[in-house]
């Protein structure tokens, strides 16, 4: 079974959380320290999930403010 990363695994909890109705659409994520802590990694794969959930359309990056649940259109 190939392991997962780290990025690949912190966005797929993300992913559930968002599914399950922990993170609501408009909901802040947590910050990166606190997702670093979390998880207990870095801040890159923390970085690199959040990148990949912005991509799926899932969250939304607001320079200086932080990452939020989009709004499912």
């Amino acid at each position: 079974m190939p392991r997962v990363s780290d990025r690949q695994r912190i966005a797929q909890d993300i992913r559930d959380k968002i599914a399950s109705g922990e993170y609501a659409p408009g909901d802040k994520l947590p910050s990166l320290r606190e997702m670093t802590e979390h998880y207990g990694v870095s801040a890159e794969p923390v970085r690199s999930a959040l990148l990949m959930l912005q991509a799926e359309g899932l969250t939304e990056g607001h320079q200086g403010k932080g990452t939020y649940v989009s709004d499912p259109k």
